[in-house]
């Protein structure tokens, strides 16, 4: 225990000496959550909405009202003609082009049905996609409205009385997006940092000569692994708690669940991350193919996490793959614990499978370590 402890207090030393890197580790994935938090987010707002009024009546001005007060779009111009509208689109300045046709008014008042032409654009189709709906909203909104004031008295007493719904939203009342994302880039900056840094450290010490230097000690090969990997399993859990932190001061997100099982999964999943970084270095000589490998399999495992899109939207051999995905289990644990107060029975598939793979990964990291005695 003694020879760890000598180990790991040279870890500490040559990590607190490195004025640079006190920065990457504490300040930098501070200011990235804080980022991250507020610009990864799917919610579509400040739409840039345009429209051709061909009518210029009450009906069509009341539709384009509906679209000046709603808070999604923002209502940039109006064109004369279509070619000045599509020219505009084009070079990006608007994102919708709503035409109304001439004869909107007296369509609706004659025959009680008109059309409409709308023009979204779908580069980006996930967007297009929710201002699709969000049109459809308004434009039935405004259908409903002109039905009623076109009514006989008779009609109204036979108008079907009309379903309402009034839905009930759990974990995340406000439908605030920060709720669901700032656990998820916590996770990402958690596992950035200790892997990184582990794959790193190792690697530094093969560059600098140091490594052959220890390999001819008395010391033990788990003796050396430990003592080398954690300090960055405690700067890990430090991140955490800062991240934890800054989520509930600034970002208001509710922690429903136990933090102490948060603490509890964190640290084997840490494991899990140390063992990957030990890994890769094994099989590495710089510091720059320690990093490129790290990130390729990093980028790898967040876009198959979950965290950004939905794992069930996936293709099907792409969601058998999540299975080896530890992120995944731990974006889930934490959006789990911290949001619906999940307890330790609900997280335990998730916990097996982490548990699992710590010994699988460290296994293998340490039977590929070659020490010479």
């Amino acid at each position: 225990m003694k020879i760890i402890g000598y180990i790991i207090q040279k870890e500490f030393k040559q990590i607190f000496r490195n004025k640079v890197m006190l920065p990457l580790i504490f300040i930098m994935p501070l200011i990235q959550l804080i980022i991250l938090s507020n610009a990864a987010t799917f919610e579509v707002k400040n739409i840039k909405f345009s429209y051709i009024d061909q009518d210029k009546t009450s009906f069509s001005r009341a539709l384009i009202d509906k679209f000046e007060a709603s808070t999604y779009f923002n209502v940039i111009t109006d064109f004369s003609s279509s070619k000045i509208a599509n020219s505009a689109m084009l070079k990006g300045e608007v994102d919708v082009i709503l035409e109304i046709p001439q004869y909107f008014e007296r369509d609706l008042l004659k025959d009680k049905k008109t059309d409409l032409s709308v023009i979204i654009n779908a580069i980006d189709g996930a967007a297009a996609g929710v201002e699709n709906v969000y049109i459809i909203q308004i434009v039935q909104s405004f259908n409903k409205n002109a039905q009623t004031n076109l009514m006989q008295p008779s009609d109204l007493k036979n108008m079907p009385k009309s379903i309402l719904s009034i839905p009930s939203f759990w974990y995340n009342k406000t439908l605030n997006y920060k709720t669901f994302m700032v656990p998820g880039i916590l996770v990402l900056l958690v596992t950035m940092i200790t892997l990184f840094l582990s794959g790193m450290n190792i690697v530094r010490e093969k560059e600098i000569g140091t490594l052959e230097q220890m390999n001819v000690t008395p010391i033990k090969k788990h003796q050396f692994i430990i003592g080398k990997l954690f300090p960055f399993w405690v700067l890990g859990m430090l991140l955490l708690t800062v991240g934890l932190i800054i989520a509930r001061v600034l970002f208001n997100v509710p922690m429903v669940g136990s933090p102490v099982l948060m603490y509890v999964y964190t640290s084997i999943y840490i494991l899990v991350i140390l063992g990957m970084g030990l890994f890769i270095s094994n099989f590495t000589d710089t510091q720059q193919q320690a990093m490129f490998i790290a990130w390729f399999f990093v980028v790898i495992f967040i876009l198959m996490s979950g965290l950004f899109t939905p794992i069930e939207s996936m293709p099907q051999w792409a969601q058998h793959l999540t299975v080896f995905n530890p992120i995944k289990f731990y974006v889930e644990v934490m959006r789990m614990v911290m949001l619906k107060g999940s307890s330790f029975t609900d997280i335990l598939p998730q916990f097996g499978k982490t548990f699992l793979y710590a010994i699988v990964m460290n296994g293998l990291a340490v039977w590929s370590y070659k020490k010479t005695s």
